[in-house]
């Protein structure tokens, strides 16, 4: 019990998606304006996260392995990534049409969120079994959720914030996104 809340805590502070590994950073930019759309977008990408993970371990362990394809891993793993999205993008659609049309182009782009592919090929790169996977990815997907969720109360402060001219805009967000990276480095001797 221990081990997995280590491999949780690991995946979702001390090796933040988002402001340790540097992934997923499209979205992190780009969705982060509202905190209502980057809870959306993190929940979605949550979902993928967990799903992809829960298809693409056993599909390497129990086929692409044994038929000696694993050169093929990222092609395959995109594959499934798309497939999920899609999934996601109908189910929207259909239950929530204004969450839907506020993601717009952001919705499509966690088929190419590195975030996701990542997890999944961190998974199998460091050898976990299924319930590790499991555990690596959900904890992922909550240290993204956590980043959006802070970047989106960063950037509500920023609209009523004094800020010096020449940093409004894209520079106040990169040197905000910069100090959240520096104050998740102090996570990293945590958890072995």
């Amino acid at each position: 019990m221990i081990e997995t809340l280590q491999l949780f805590l690991k995946a979702a502070i001390v090796d933040n998606v988002v402001f340790i590994q540097y992934l997923a950073i499209c979205p992190f930019i780009g969705m982060t304006n509202d905190t209502e759309k980057a809870t959306g977008m993190s929940l979605a990408t949550t979902f993928v996260i967990i799903l992809a993970t829960a298809v693409t371990w056993p599909l390497y362990k129990f086929v692409m392995v044994p038929l000696g394809l694993e050169f093929l891993q990222t092609l395959f793993f995109i594959l499934v990534i798309a497939s999920l999205v899609q999934l996601v993008e109908f189910f929207l659609k259909k239950k929530s049409p204004g969450l839907y049309n506020s993601m717009g182009v952001y919705l499509a782009l966690i088929t190419t969120n590195c975030a996701v592919l990542g997890v999944t090929i961190n998974c199998i790169s460091k050898n976990f079994n299924y319930g590790q996977s499991l555990v690596y990815a959900f904890g992922t997907a909550m240290g993204f959720l956590m980043s959006m969720v802070i970047m989106s109360a960063v950037r509500n402060r920023l609209k009523t914030a004094k800020i010096p001219e020449s940093f409004k805009g894209t520079p106040i967000l990169y040197v905000s996104a910069g100090l959240l990276s520096l104050a998740f480095l102090g996570f990293k001797g945590l958890i072995g």
